[in-house]
């Protein structure tokens, strides 16, 4: 396989994902082969960091029908995301890979708390990386929390692992003539409403000139492929960017 061109990547998998066909709770085989690419992955010397959603568990005031504090909702969502977390470290350790886990709201029983330069260590020491409970804080999603930790990192790209194959112009569920794109900017994913990113996680990736690769999850090899500089799936960047040329 070729070189290298992504030396630390910031992968975020959606809870969903993890669910597997139910897109709830943990499909353990889904989990599995995805893990054997990170592993892999991290044999070959790419440092990664992974953000985890936790919408296979809880989905916000989504979920919270009877619930009408957005505050107390997020945290829930929040904690979702530890249980993903710990499942995806244990698996990884499973297949021999050196794991940490970070969480942004404190559980030392159970991981680290979050802090950058012991994170930026635990990479360059080889370790992967799992950063959990999103930003810590209520009203932020966790692709805001990828984009936070991927700018905090220095990560060359983010990884956005979903069920979609890339951006589209429209949902291709329900729009047979959606336009799959190989390459979009920022500024035409927020001007159109593509739903790639929340519009906080977008301009903070805009702001901050980090390049999106949005791929499917349903084929686990497209991560090594991406990290290889195969074109899979849709980049995003700043006009003029050649992060996929």
């Amino acid at each position: 396989m070729s070189e290298l061109k992504y030396k630390r990547v910031l992968l975020k998998v959606s809870g969903e994902a993890l669910g597997g066909e139910a897109g709830r709770g943990l499909d353990f085989d889904v989990i599995e082969k995805v893990c054997d690419v990170v592993a892999r992955c991290a044999r070959e010397g790419v440092q990664v960091g992974i953000v985890v959603g936790g919408g296979n568990f809880w989905r916000g005031l989504k979920d919270g029908k009877g619930m009408s504090n957005r505050t107390r909702a997020d945290h829930m969502g929040m904690l979702a995301t530890s249980i993903n977390c710990l499942a995806l470290a244990d698996v990884l350790e499973n297949k021999g890979v050196d794991v940490r886990v970070q969480t942004a709201i404190e559980m030392h029983s159970i991981a680290e708390p979050y802090i950058r330069s012991r994170a930026v260590r635990h990479l360059e020491k080889g370790r992967v990386v799992i950063f959990g409970c999103g930003t810590g804080s209520p009203f932020f999603s966790t692709d805001t929390a990828a984009v936070l930790r991927a700018a905090e990192i220095n990560a060359d790209i983010i990884l956005l692992a979903k069920n979609v194959d890339g951006v589209y112009s429209a949902d291709p569920v329900k729009d047979p003539n959606a336009v799959k794109y190989d390459s979009i900017t920022y500024d035409d994913v927020l001007a159109q409403r593509l739903g790639v990113m929340d519009s906080t996680a977008t301009s903070l990736c805009m702001d901050n000139n980090i390049p999106i690769i949005l791929f499917a999850l349903k084929d686990p090899e497209n991560i090594l492929r991406v990290v290889h500089g195969e074109k899979i799936g849709t980049i995003v960047k700043d006009i003029g960017g050649n992060d996929h040329d």
